[in-house]
């Protein structure tokens, strides 16, 4: 215990944030010399997961580490206050920002990327913006956190320069701002209208303030505002960002992005509304329709698409698709659910974009159909992307299998048999898009002879997340003590 008094949290709170934004600067200024470029990116990265790690012990034991920053106006101030919920997200994006790192300066190298200082800088930023996302103790502070995430972006989505790059990065901040400023803004000022407040409260700020037909109004103003969480039709920003280097994808479908999306809608439905406040009206039921027709309308697409990043980015779409799904369900083993699989999928699809981009700097490959063999020539990427995509099926011995089954006993103990069926219809899906190219990697006969694996710092990457998506599945009790939490 006193290890925990000589720790400071709202200090460590304080420094997760802003150790990327001083980290973006110093890597700014070493643009020349990148092996202390890198240097600084890793260490930072070390040094964030360290601060988020050292608040552990204290949410779990039921402290609420609290930052207040400053007013803007009354009823209206930026703060942090840490949560499980958000313990979990800070969690995951630090951790995967170590393990990034070490990807990218493999793929970024072996690929001689052009305007690697920038990217670097602005990956930096990414995270610091995640994580006063995962901090925010108030709706404001979340949407402010939540718009800079999406603007300091678009230059990683528009990195190459070239004219597609450009059409991805307009279609990106497009849906992104749009989203976010006609319907998630609007909701945050009928919040503080409403409420006096925006700040998050156990079982709902708005429990007592909302009614009626209110209830759908704010709900859908909520779930389509948060464009990153890729509710169709708000689903196009997503594969139009796949031009970006395969880092990039990462960041999006991973570590910062997407996350940030379905992170925000949990949040909103847990602090915002209330789970009783949704029980009693009939708005849940249309977010569970919404997610159910996005989770299996994003399988199909996946199904036919051939390019490996497209294919991914449509099971991206449908997996974020499961996160709302449970957490609309508004039953306790759902919601629980949805946390994890917000776990499951970041390792699970990190590992799968990571596996993509080692094919593409290796082989230089990009097509599911030219895959045939590439298993026997590059078996420990194949291999991870076996792991990868049996956690995005759901089967053993993958994490996402703890996750799906604590979604499905929700939606059946709350006799939601739409829900249900969309569960069972997308996890076969999902067996027709991703175990098929399993199969063409290691049983086809390769088509080019022989090719060799990726640069060593890509395979350590892959290693880790694909290590850490069995150890997930085999000791899950973090994970699953954080989400009881979030229920109460």
């Amino acid at each position: 215990m006193d290890g925990l008094l000589n720790f400071n949290p709202t200090q460590a709170l304080w420094l997760a944030v802003v150790l990327p934004a001083l980290a973006a600067v110093a890597i700014s200024l070493l643009g020349r010399r990148p092996n202390l470029r890198e240097a600084v990116t890793l260490v930072t990265a070390v040094l964030v997961l360290l601060q988020v790690v050292g608040l552990l012990p204290l949410v779990l034991q039921g402290h609420r580490p609290t930052l207040d920053l400053f007013e803007v106006l009354p009823g209206l101030n930026m703060k942090f206050v840490l949560e499980p919920l958000g313990m979990v997200f800070a969690l995951v994006a630090s951790s995967l920002w170590v393990v990034s790192s070490i990807y990218s300066i493999g793929y970024m190298r072996g690929n001689r990327e052009a305007r690697q200082t920038r990217f670097y800088v602005c990956f930096a930023l990414a995270i610091g913006s995640a994580l006063g996302i995962a901090f925010a103790g108030n709706f404001f502070t979340l949407f402010v956190f939540y718009e800079i995430l999406t603007l300091i972006t678009f230059p990683l989505v528009t990195h190459h320069g070239t004219r597609k790059a450009k059409a991805g990065g307009r279609v990106y901040l497009g849906v992104l701002l749009f989203s976010s400023i006609v319907l998630l803004l609007p909701a945050l000022i009928w919040t503080w209208a409403l409420a006096g407040s925006t700040d998050f409260v156990v079982g709902g700020l708005l429990r007592d303030k909302l009614e009626g037909p209110a209830v759908l109004g704010m709900l859908a103003l909520c779930a389509f505002g948060v464009g990153k969480a890729a509710l169709m039709p708000m689903h196009r920003w997503l594969p139009a960002a796949m031009v970006a280097p395969t880092p990039v994808s990462a960041l999006l479908h991973a570590v910062a992005v997407v996350k940030a999306g379905v992170f925000t809608v949990v949040k909103l439905v847990v602090y915002l509304f209330g789970f009783d406040l949704l029980r009693d009206s009939s708005a849940a039921a249309a977010l569970v329709a919404a997610a159910a027709f996005t989770l299996v309308a994003a399988s199909v697409v996946a199904i036919g698409a051939d390019n490996l990043k497209r294919r991914l980015a449509y099971s991206t779409i449908s997996q974020l698709a499961y996160v709302v799904l449970a957490v609309a369900l508004i039953a306790p083993f759902s919601v629980i659910g949805a946390v994890l699989h917000l776990v499951a999928h970041a390792f699970g699809k990190i590992t799968l974009f990571f596996a993509a981009g080692a094919i593409y700097t290796a082989a230089h490959k990009t097509e599911v159909s030219q895959l045939d063999g590439i298993g026997r020539q590059m078996p420990m990427t194949m291999t991870a992307f076996a792991i990868g995509a049996l956690s995005m099926i759901g089967l053993p011995p993958a994490m996402g299998l703890v996750s799906k089954w604590f979604i499905l006993q929700g939606a059946m103990a709350s006799e939601q048999w739409l829900a249900v069926a969309a569960l069972v219809i997308s996890t076969l899906l999902g067996a027709a898009y991703l175990l098929p190219i399993v199969y063409r990697a290691f049983f086809r006969a390769p088509v080019d002879g022989q090719g060799e694996e990726a640069p060593w710092p890509m395979l350590i990457a892959m290693g880790l997340s694909a290590g850490a998506t069995v150890l997930l599945f085999l000791m899950p009790d973090l994970a699953l003590q954080l989400a009881k939490l979030v229920v109460g």
